[in-house]
């Protein structure tokens, strides 16, 4: 039987507007990964994960996590990392992209109301779709539109549970969440707060523990922490009350139904959330990166978001696609994103910074640029 000719079609589709993706090689200098305090290929992650292996961890989990998949490096990991960031309890999965489609598909409930910052992951999106909650977006960190969306919900009679969704800081704008406004709103309109964490923790806060530190051990508030970022690992946390941990224990399908991370990379994170809570001296440095990133990209007219994530919004999906092949080819791994990772007409450069560089390769990203431009 002949493949169906839509996959090729939809592929030719793709090709014509632009848009078609391809998996490529690492290349040049680290100006796309989210390894952002350098521990994915530190030494202290291998002895940490060399350690784990002589003490008998095992790779896999053989099960989910309600059969015989759950050991005792998951419970330790959960309670460690509570305590580190002081909320209530945690849950380890597999991927920040399971942790939110699990959240957003299993806690809003039929008669609530999911309001969203435009700008939230897709994971977020996916989550949304098998929610039972009704959804509305409101325009980016725009708290008082989020709140003239819960009065207006409100007034047409609507007595369910608002929750409100946004991460502190955006992965292809680079810029952060007003926190403290929309805790507050939440606390006014007794609203459920679903915090992304993802691209802040390990680099923000005290100890790496994000922007959003002060919400942990709030009845009102779930945070979600991947691990796959600047920890160096993969999976993700959710920090949440006792008893929304234990909902989606019993009624998370995704949780219930999926197989276990494995035991070996629970223990490795156990290691990089030590690892992170003490690397002042990796956040300094790369504050010190991110400062001379502003330094020099600002007199080429890019405006600094004053993170460790810079853009430059260029617009057209093939010109963006264009400069960061060539910026490729001479030696910086900067990539390209278009719609849908980003909305149509905003085609950017993601410019990300970590400790895998240094400020002589972010001057030579600067002259290329300058001269690209």
């Amino acid at each position: 039987m002949p493949l169906p000719d839509i996959y090729q079609d939809d592929l030719s589709r793709l090709d014509e507007t632009g848009r078609r993706r391809a998996l490529a090689s690492r290349t040049g200098k680290d100006f796309s990964s989210n390894d952002y305090l350098a521990l994915a290929n530190s030494e202290e992650l291998r002895e940490i994960a060399a350690a784990a292996l002589l003490r008998g961890v095992a790779l896999g989990s053989g099960g989910s996590r309600l059969l015989r998949g759950n050991t005792q490096e998951h419970e330790a990991l959960e309670a460690e990392a509570a305590q580190l960031f002081g909320s209530h309890s945690a849950l380890f999965v597999g991927s920040g992209f399971a942790a939110n489609s699990l959240i957003f598909a299993t806690l809003p409930q039929q008669g609530d109301l999911i309001l969203h910052d435009a700008l939230v992951h897709a994971s977020a999106h996916e989550g949304m779709k098998l929610s039972r909650a009704s959804r509305i977006a409101f325009p980016h960190n725009d708290v008082d539109a989020a709140a003239s969306v819960i009065a207006r919900w409100r007034e047409n009679g609507s007595r369910g549970t608002p929750w409100i969704a946004f991460e502190t800081l955006y992965s292809m704008d680079g810029d952060t969440a007003p926190v403290a406004d929309f805790a507050a709103l939440a606390e006014r309109e007794g609203a459920m707060l679903l915090i992304d964490e993802a691209h802040a923790v390990g680099v923000c806060g005290t100890q790496g523990r994000g922007l959003a530190a002060q919400c942990h051990g709030q009845e009102n508030a779930v945070l979600l922490a991947t691990c796959g970022k600047a920890l160096g690992c993969e999976g993700a946390l959710i920090f949440a009350p006792t008893t929304i941990r234990d909902f989606l224990v019993n009624r998370g399908r995704s949780f219930i139904f999926s197989t276990a991370p494995s035991p070996l990379m629970t223990a490795i994170v156990r290691g990089a959330l030590v690892l992170a809570g003490a690397a002042n001296d990796r956040r300094e440095r790369l504050s010190k990166l991110v400062r001379r990133t502003t330094e020099i990209l600002e007199p080429l007219g890019i405006v600094s978001t004053g993170t460790h994530i810079q853009r430059l919004i260029v617009g057209d999906d093939a010109r963006a696609m264009t400069l960061a092949s060539a910026l490729q080819s001479r030696g910086f791994d900067v990539r390209g994103i278009r719609q849908p990772s980003v909305p149509q007409g905003t085609a950017r450069l993601r410019i990300s910074i970590t400790l895998n560089t240094d400020e002589a390769a972010i001057a030579a990203l600067g002259n290329e640029l300058e001269n690209l431009l």
